[in-house]
């Protein structure tokens, strides 16, 4: 696909500068990232719980269920998504992994994805300060790529993986005043501080990289966060020197989305009014559409917060999902919910019960649903389809 950016070069490897971003629960499986391989992009998997994807795996679910055989059966999961991915991508682009620091078992699927033929190692939700060390022994298959928001996260990474002789094959540079899902701030209102804005992050980052030494080894920088817009990815790729965009929300309402249509038309027919941010399980700030879920959710968090006790058998689904758990672990300022049930929902298309993470940004085709390829174009050319304009 002609246009006028410079390519993402990743490992000797030229690219579009696309980064598609991982989004689970079965968002982003292995339809959506092979188109956008198939497109020499990066079309990425998000490892969470992608049972979901397998009715055999949902059903072995029901038996005798414990942490570890959901650990056992996501991986299973998760290999047959990467090879389908794989294959679908028919040669081109990157087929990449993301893994959440966040959850109990990301070091078991970043060595699943490893094995499994993997191009990449997306990690976010926590500092991926032993992404090295858990990808041991595929350092000259695999990239990797760490997920921060800001210049202090990306100097502390870059000292710790320098002393085990490793440096990321890109850096993604997450706003949380943009992005969808967990973001990378403290708290609700600390999403919008200005030491997140893009320029001044890559102008930051680029001192680190001469601090540490490192201005000769051309590390990219991908910028993810209300980039599906023309206007904006040209700005960031050739005004503020970004080498790619990551986009989110914009790839999962196309045709080849793996979610199901409901899910796709909640997320496009919201407008930003709808959009909201909150405290998910996990401590950390979200964003999501205000559904009947998160409405009646968001007006009784104060009281769920204040009587939060730690107690295992809240957790509805019996397995410890995420390393640290708001309603698990009776933290009070954390969400009271279990995201993993809500997150399924939201991929079974279940309007009213699911939890519907979202950028803050308008998608470039409104509420229409179109293809990969379409989204890819308009994002390098600024050439909206004929029925979309």
């Amino acid at each position: 696909m002609s246009h006028s950016f410079d390519p993402l070069v990743i490992r000797g490897k030229s690219l579009i500068p696309i980064v598609q971003g991982g989004m689970g629960v079965g968002i982003s499986a292995s339809k959506l990232s092979s188109a956008v391989a198939r497109e020499n992009g990066i079309g990425t998997i998000a490892s969470v719980d992608l049972r979901h994807l397998h009715e055999d795996l949902l059903e072995q679910s029901k038996i005798n269920s414990t942490e570890e055989k959901y650990t056992k059966l996501n991986r299973i999961a998760l290999d047959r998504e990467i090879q389908k991915a794989k294959s679908g991508a028919e040669g081109n682009g990157m087929i990449a992994v993301n893994v959440m620091k966040a959850v109990k078992d990301h070091a078991a699927y970043v060595r699943q994805a490893c094995e499994s033929g993997a191009d990449a190692i997306v990690m976010g939700a926590g500092l991926p300060l032993d992404l090295p060390e858990m990808t041991e022994g595929f350092h000259k298959d695999v990239a990797l790529f760490p997920i921060l928001s800001e210049s202090r996260g990306i100097n502390i990474v870059l000292k710790r993986w320098m002393k085990k002789g490793i440096l990321p094959d890109a850096i993604v540079i997450e706003h949380p005043a943009h992005a969808a899902g967990h973001l990378g701030a403290a708290t609700v209102t600390g999403v919008n501080d200005e030491k997140f804005e893009f320029k001044r992050v890559i102008e930051e980052t680029l001192e680190v990289f001469k601090n540490l030494g490192l201005e000769s080894e051309k590390i990219p920088l991908v910028l993810a966060g209300g980039m599906a817009n023309f206007e904006k990815v040209t700005t960031a790729l050739k005004t503020w020197g970004a080498n790619a965009v990551q986009i989110g929300t914009a790839f999962a309402v196309t045709q080849e989305g793996d979610a199901h249509i409901n899910f796709k038309k909640t997320l496009a027919g919201a407008d930003t009014e709808q959009v909201v941010e909150f405290m998910s399980v996990a401590g950390l700030p979200a964003r999501g559409v205000r559904t009947k879920f998160l409405d009646n959710y968001i007006k009784r968090e104060a009281k769920l917060q204040s009587v939060a006790k730690a107690d295992p058998r809240r957790c509805t689904q019996g397995l410890n999902c995420l390393t640290s758990c708001g309603l698990r672990d009776g933290l009070d300022k954390a969400g009271q919910f279990c995201i993993d049930i809500q997150l399924s929902a939201a991929f079974r298309g279940e309007v009213d019960k699911g939890l519907f993470f979202r950028g803050k940004d308008p998608l470039p085709f409104g509420n229409a649903m179109r293809t990969v390829q379409e989204t890819i174009h308009y994002l390098l050319n600024g050439a909206m389809p004929v029925a979309a304009k």
